[in-house]
Order: structure tokens, then C-alpha cells, then sequence
């Protein structure tokens, strides 16, 4: 069996079932997130993420709007997660991120979907939101694998996770896509409900560093392994741009490719909270932008128009 995507050596040598199993099992008192919420999911009690037994998932396609190294010309294969671990005052998918809307899969059900979007010709498995199911991820992965999925596994978080959870996937995650939202906790807190959300945050994502190291790409300039930070800018200074990318920069590698997002819009429940019920202003992204320069951070990609690209971001610098 081939050694890429790295889960398929992991299917090989037992380490996927030992990982999905210890992870499924540990559901009978939930902790694989930094809530810690101790209920027992497999009996579908319900913590803060509102998930028990079985993951919800609101919907899955080829989609041609993440950075252009995930989508590719063919898409990525991107797998919606009902519910959240976290609960953003301005959420863009609150409908199903917080309200919940999908419905219940399966094992069977969930690699069914992962095969379908690879014989669409999709170049990965985008997991949008996978922490609170993340053993489910792992279960119903076992099954498409045993069916032939061999593109590689793209994991879209939130960045509000448990490093020692985040561990448990070295060898099986090919692809860290992580956000760095914030710097603050006291914002985090706020516009978010996440305690010590940098702490976890920063934890977390030197661990995806060590695992994947800097994004590379193959000849046709798509991700095949790696770490991409996401960065969503928010008015008035609320996510703490500057602070995140020195962590970057000092901390990861300036080499790192950052997305510096300018789509932030107030969405949800933005409108109740004055620092940012209003959609961002041309010269806060500007300043963002030169922060990263200032970092010596010029690898990844930007929105000169502020979200109203097809793609999610053209090049920092040219390839």
C-alpha cells in the first residue's frame, strides 16, 4: 500500500482503527475538546456542540472557493459538519454551525460521502468543522479507505482544539488548515464563548507545524501536505492581527502560508455588538496587509477584494 495519503499506512499498520477506536470510546465522557464537557455522547447527551452518537452533517460538494492550492481546477471535496465547539456571535453558517440544521450520518453513510466526492474528481476531503466529530470522522474513514479513498484529508478547524487530541493524528492528516481567530481572550470569550481560545489556539497549531511542516504543492501547484492559517481580520483590531502574526513569525516559520481574509461581514448576531456590526473598512485591511510585510510573512494569499472573488485569495507574491 502506498505511503500518500499518510492514513493509508495508518489503515495498514492499525494505528487508524486504534486511534478512531480509543478516540469513539472516550465519547462516553466528552473530552476532546477544550470544553471538556464529560458527557456521555455515545448515549446522545448533549454537551455545548449539541452531538451525540453520531455526526450531522448539513451538506457536501465540490468546492471551487477555498484557496486555489485546496480547490484546484477540479474542487475540494468539502463535508459541512452540523454544530460547532464554538459559537461565533458573527457566524457566516450559524443555520447549521448553531441552529444545527442536517441531519445524522452514519459510518457507512459519512465514507459513502468521502467516495463520492472523490469519484467527482475533488483533489481532498475537506472536514469544515470536524473537532466535536472527529471520532466519527475517524470511523466512517476506516470503511472508505477499505473502498479505495486515497486523496488526501484536509483538516478545517476553527483552531480551538486539544494538542494532545491533535496528536492522536499524526500519521493520518496529510493537511492542516487551521484559523488563528484571536489574540485576546477576553474577545474570544465574548464574541466567541471560548475560554483561553489563543492559549489552545497557538498549542494546537505548532503541533499541526510539527506534524506537516511549510505547505507543499505538486506540479500543478495543489496542496499535498502541510499548514495553511487562516486569518479572518475583524473591525476595529477585535481578532489582534499584529500579536498573531508575531506568533507566526517567531513562533512557527515566516515561511508559513498565511489566507489574510477581508470577507468579514456581521452575520448572526454581529449587529449586537458594536466593534464589529459593521462590515470591515478598506484601510483595516491595508493595515493588515503591511503587518504581514512587516513580519516578513509573503507567502499565501490575500483578498484585494474583500471576499467577492471566486477563489478565497489571490497570491501574497507571485509563485
Amino acid at each position: 500500500m502506498p505511503d500518500y495519503p499518510s492514513y493509508l499506512k495508518a489503515f495498514e499498520s492499525g494505528k487508524l482503527k486504534e486511534t478512531a477506536t480509543r478516540l469513539f470510546d472516550s465519547l462516553v465522557s466528552c473530552a476532546i475538546c477544550p470544553r471538556k464537557c464529560k458527557v456521555n455522547r455515545l448515549e446522545n447527551e448533549a454537551g455545548f456542540c449539541k452531538t451525540g452518537r453520531l455526526a450531522g452533517v448539513y451538506s457536501f460538494f465540490c468546492h471551487h472557493g477555498e484557496e486555489p492550492p485546496v480547490s484546484g481546477t477540479k474542487g475540494s471535496g468539502t463535508i459541512f459538519f452540523s454544530h460547532c465547539n464554538m459559537g461565533c456571535v458573527y457566524c457566516q453558517n450559524y443555520e447549521f454551525s448553531q441552529l444545527g440544521k442536517g441531519r445524522e450520518y452514519a459510518f457507512e453513510e459519512l465514507a459513502g460521502v468521502m467516495l463520492k466526492l472523490q469519484n467527482a474528481g475533488c483533489h481532498n476531503i475537506n472536514l469544515v468543522t470536524p473537532t466535536h466529530v472527529l471520532p466519527q470522522i475517524l470511523k466512517s474513514l476506516e470503511s472508505a479507505i477499505s473502498q479505495g479513498l486515497k486523496i488526501p484529508l484536509l483538516y478545517n478547524t476553527s483552531g480551538y482544539e486539544l494538542t494532545e487530541i491533535i496528536k492522536l493524528l499524526d500519521g493520518i492528516v496529510d493537511i492542516y488548515l487551521p484559523d488563528m481567530r484571536y489574540a485576546d481572550s477576553a474577545a474570544s470569550k465574548k464574541l466567541s464563548q471560548t475560554l483561553d481560545y489563543p492559549r489552545y489556539n497557538q498549542d494546537a497549531v505548532k503541533e499541526m507545524y510539527r506534524q506537516v511542516g511549510t505547505a507543499e504543492f505538486d506540479a500543478d501547484g495543489l496542496i499535498i501536505r502541510g499548514l495553511i492559517i487562516r486569518h479572518l481580520v475583524l473591525p476595529n483590531h477585535a481578532s489582534g492581527t499584529d500579536k498573531i502574526m508575531r506568533f507566526i513569525a517567531e513562533e512557527i516559520s515566516k515561511d508559513t502560508y498565511i489566507s489574510l481574509m477581508s470577507q468579514y461581514l456581521p452575520y448572526h448576531k454581529a449587529s449586537g455588538y458594536p466593534e464589529i456590526s459593521r462590515r470591515l473598512r478598506k484601510e483595516e485591511y491595508e493595515e493588515a496587509k503591511k503587518i504581514l510585510e512587516g513580519y516578513d510573512l509573503l507567502n499565501g494569499w490575500i483578498q484585494e477584494s474583500y471576499g467577492s472573488e471566486r477563489f478565497a485569495g489571490v497570491n501574497i507574491k507571485p509563485a
